[in-house]
């Protein structure tokens, strides 16, 4: 059973970390601050490719910018790819003023 966590320092700095049977497979490196959630990387253990993980910590990442009114700069390249591939999913947590070309 997969749990994810979100564990932040002081200053908003940290990770959607991804746990299967308490062992940590896949981490969203953010940062959150002045309205925004930056994303800065998503791993998943190459062991776990394609069962979905990276996915479920999209989904993750994308309830919790919901729920605290957060702007979502997306700098990581999955998820990057995800909000151009579907703009309707994320259009209303999308920080395009922020985006990278």
């Amino acid at each position: 059973m997969s749990e994810i966590k979100l564990e932040l320092n002081q200053k908003g700095h940290g990770a959607f970390n991804l746990y299967e049977s308490g062992v940590k497979i896949g981490e969203m490196a953010i940062s959150v601050s002045d309205g925004n959630l930056a994303v800065y990387h998503t791993e998943v253990d190459p062991d776990m490719e394609g069962k979905g993980y990276a996915k479920q910590l999209l989904d993750t990442m994308a309830a919790y910018a919901r729920e605290h009114h957060l702007k979502v700069i997306p700098l990581c390249p999955y998820v990057n790819v995800q909000f151009k591939r579907h703009p309707k999913d994320y259009e209303d947590i999308w920080n395009k003023e922020e985006e990278v070309l």
